[in-house]
């Protein structure tokens, strides 16, 4: 059997010093048919070792329902690396961050009233041990020192910037070395010195996370950690887009000279990411620094294979850089693979195609409704005579669409600071609530989602709300989603209801001459269009 170390400089292998050169990949953000493709690749770049994160609402979106199953075959994943002739760290979190969805945490674990998140709380720590023996069960068998390829796994992930709990922490290494986790553990912070200290434990190995100026960032990993290997456990070659921005990319040679700048000065390196993947689904995650912003299904990172798997330019930069510290294979990979073709017909669906989902009383959030999918409708009977008013929102998390009479009146976008929307006169109120990502980073991790706070026309609240959730596979039968066209009568008129077409989700235009006419020429996805609405004279413009 090998043995894996921390020396005090180096890391030991087999009693020998080893520099550790990984890339970063997620096993669930990539297909499983293409792991060994990629990890392959990682080799042919000169990688020993291959990073990956643990996704726990991946594995356990609903409490006590663990899968293993095709792509969340970790062991498989870890075997795979281990035929390719490399190494593998592991972080399990169980926060992870990673741009992912609540960062990692289940939402039935977030929403526990009164839970205490990544701190000494016993809902959370019994939650977490459980988790946590489950993840070691795959991957103590599979440690170096037992005839497998894991060197190293980490304690939670870049703690020091949210927390200082260091009993927490304790209790995290307690349970990892109860489970049999056996070869050294680290933790890893952004080289600020209040962040080392408040996410390092003593006995704990320190990493940092960064990706330029390492003299610097080193020098001070260095003081807060007199021996053992220098490492930056997350060298950061890229970054994640979020929706309304641009691709964001860094230049090639520029990257490949920080990475030799790191090299140079001996320390080890987990390139964050070599292949970033995709959030398939709704896994992505979001942030909130006063503006929310839901990151991209694509997490192509600009790493050095991109989201398809081809090597980039910042591939062969990279493997220039790192021949000069250790050997690389001859082998290089195609610029680009050929991809399938295929087409698939759609055919589009009713309201009646869709399956009937439990209908709650009140107005409750996902949380309340237990629900782990995207979608949740609102439904309230409008006063009798409703003539128009003012819907007002405390916060919508995080898009709403609003119907009247099953004909779409516009949206509401947390993204955009949103709260307000004006109603035609109607007799029933209709909101779809879409989750667009959780929060993956700071203190709004585990924040509930749907209608919050109060919800009022003209300043009144409003009786008898209904809350339904609505599968993805629905989602095209929902009307407030539904490209839909409608007329709504003048507020001059007598008539109170809308007049629309033969069903709610449209299809021509109302004939009374007195109507408003109101109509939205957007689909689902289409997040900034609104409807507009055009009313004949002798009726004012600008009033629904």
């Amino acid at each position: 059997m090998s043995t894996f170390a921390i020396g005090d400089r180096d890391f030991l292998l087999d009693g020998r010093p080893h520099r550790i050169i990984s890339g970063a990949m997620h096993y669930f953000r990539i297909h499983p048919g293409d792991w060994a493709d990629r990890i392959r690749k990682a080799r042919l770049m000169g990688l020993n070792t291959i990073e990956t994160y643990v996704a726990w609402n991946a594995h356990e979106p609903v409490e006590g329902q663990w899968s293993e199953e095709d792509g969340l075959d970790l062991g498989r994943f870890l075997d795979l690396i281990a035929a390719e002739g490399l190494h593998a760290i592991v972080r399990p979190g169980p926060y992870i961050c990673a741009e992912w969805h609540n960062g990692g945490l289940p939402t039935w674990l977030t929403a526990t009233p009164g839970i205490r998140l990544r701190q000494t709380d016993a809902a959370y720590q019994a939650a977490l041990e459980t988790y946590l023996r489950r993840v070691y069960r795959i991957v103590a068998p599979r440690q170096i020192d037992r005839g497998g390829n894991v060197v190293l796994v980490q304690i939670e992930n870049e703690y020091g910037a949210y927390g200082s709990d260091k009993d927490y922490l304790a209790e995290l290494v307690r349970v990892t070395r109860d489970a049999g986790i056996t070869v050294p553990l680290t933790t890893v912070d952004q080289p600020e010195p209040d962040m080392l200290e408040a996410g390092s434990l003593p006995g704990i190995h320190l990493t940092g996370s960064f990706g330029s100026r390492a003299g610097e960032r080193l020098a001070t990993l260095r003081q807060h950690q007199p021996t053992g290997p220098l490492m930056c456990s997350e060298f950061w070659d890229g970054w994640f887009d979020w929706w309304g921005s641009t691709h964001h990319t860094t230049d090639a040679g520029a990257a490949a000279a920080e990475l030799d700048d790191l090299l140079a000065a001996g320390a080890s390196v987990n390139i964050y990411m070599f292949h970033g993947g995709t959030n398939f689904g709704t896994t992505n995650g979001a942030n909130d620094k006063g503006r929310y912003l839901p990151i991209v299904t694509s997490y192509d990172y600009d790493a050095p294979l991109d989201e398809a798997g081809d090597p980039t330019a910042k591939f062969h930069a990279f493997r220039e850089v790192i021949a000069k510290y250790a050997d690389v294979p001859d082998d290089v990979p195609p610029s680009a693979t050929p991809r399938p073709e295929f087409s698939v017909a759609l055919t589009p669906r009713r309201t009646s195609d869709a399956g009937v989902q439990r209908s709650l009383p009140g107005r409750v959030t996902f949380e309340d409704a237990a629900h782990t999918g995207t979608l949740l409708r609102y439904d309230v009977a409008l006063p009798d005579g409703f003539p128009g008013g003012v819907l007002a929102i405390g916060e919508v998390r995080d898009q709403a669409w609003v119907s009247v009479d099953g004909i779409r009146i516009g949206s509401l976008s947390r993204t955009r600071h949103e709260h307000a929307l004006r109603l035609p006169r109607g007799s029933a109120l209709s909101i779809l609530v879409e989750e667009q990502g959780r929060v993956n980073y700071a203190e709004r991790l585990g924040e509930v989602k749907g209608l919050i706070g109060p919800v009022t026309v003209d300043g009144r609240d409003l009786a008898g709300w209904r809350t339904t959730p609505v599968l993805l596979e629905d989602a095209s039968a929902a009307p407030e989603l539904s490209v839909a066209e409608g007329a709504f009568e003048a507020l001059s008129t007598s008539r109170q209801r809308p007049t629309s077409t033969s069903t709610p989700r449209g299809g021509g235009r109302g004939t009374s001459s007195s109507a408003t006419s109101c109509s939205v020429a957007t689909g689902p996805t289409d997040r900034s269009r609104r409807s507009t609405c055009r009313r004949p004279s002798p009726v004012p413009e600008g009033t629904p």
